[in-house]
């Protein structure tokens, strides 16, 4: 989670000096490449047949579907008013875990999560005085395909380890992420500056791979939508963040809606499904 709550201002950052489809298609080619290279240093074997619609699954989710639409928003949407959409992710993931696995988690699990997404919009909402912004439907089909690929890769993290999920995601992706690469280099300029470098260093190695490493496998240990509501705190950490690396200013009520969270959190780790 504190890995991904960074994404959005390294996004911006790399966004300085990267054009959105560029930057969508140079992030999914050196993940690509990384995790390519790990699957081939570690001998991993191609996974089994039946395995492979999750992760194409993953790969439109989570490497091509949420970094596009998101990357897309955020021209025109500020870090803190992103995160009023993709604050109700988590709750998208166990709604669309319980789908595809047929469990279903009680209801005390469910009134936990509905509060925490309903705390974290009503405070993203506040911070951007409740007027929704331009980039609120790329947001939310973000959040739409990126819960499949969450949910999907939680199932597969329970067959397979989860770096392997998502490394044979993002080489899945690989030759659409390197023809859109192509494909937009000579219509959007680029200019390295030393932010942009970095932004795209860290969402391509650490918000495209790295991160998803270590989410995957702790769903693969306490379970899809127990998982996905620890991400209710995301939004707030990523405020922390755009504070600390962007110059923004936190509103008042941060720590009170940080308990609260904080509080619906726990609730869901104590639920039963």
């Amino acid at each position: 989670m504190v890995s991904f709550s960074a994404s959005f201002p390294a996004t911006v950052w790399a966004l300085e000096g990267f054009g959105p489809w560029t930057a969508t298609g140079l992030r999914g080619v050196l993940a690509g490449l990384l995790a390519g290279a790990c699957l081939i240093g570690f001998r991993v074997p191609v996974p089994e047949r039946r395995h492979w619609p999750g992760l194409l699954t993953v790969a439109g989710g989570c490497v091509l579907g949420f970094p596009l639409l998101t990357t897309l928003a955020l021209q025109t949407s500020s870090t803190a008013h992103s995160a009023v959409v993709i604050g109700v992710l988590p709750l998208a993931t166990a709604a669309t875990s319980a789908a595809i696995t047929g469990r279903r988690p009680s209801r005390l699990f469910w009134s936990a999560a509905l509060t925490g997404a309903a705390v974290v919009i009503g405070f993203t909402l506040y911070q951007s005085h409740g007027e929704p912004a331009v980039g609120d439907l790329y947001l939310f089909g973000a959040l739409l395909v990126c819960a499949a690929g969450y949910a999907e890769g939680g199932r597969l993290s329970c067959h397979m380890p989860g770096w392997q999920v998502i490394a044979w995601g993002a080489v899945a992706a690989l030759p659409v992420m390197a023809t859109t690469t192509a494909l937009a280099l000579p219509s959007e300029p680029v200019r390295l500056t030393a932010d942009a470098v970095i932004g795209m260093t860290y969402i391509a190695g650490v918000s495209q791979f790295a991160g998803f490493v270590l989410w995957y496998r702790g769903m693969a240990a306490i379970g899809v939508a127990r998982a996905s509501q620890i991400q209710l705190a995301q939004p707030l950490v990523t405020l922390v963040w755009a504070v600390w690396l962007m110059g923004e200013h936190p509103s008042p009520l941060a720590p009170v809606t940080a308990l609260v969270v904080l509080a619906c959190i726990a609730a869901t780790q104590r639920a039963r499904s």
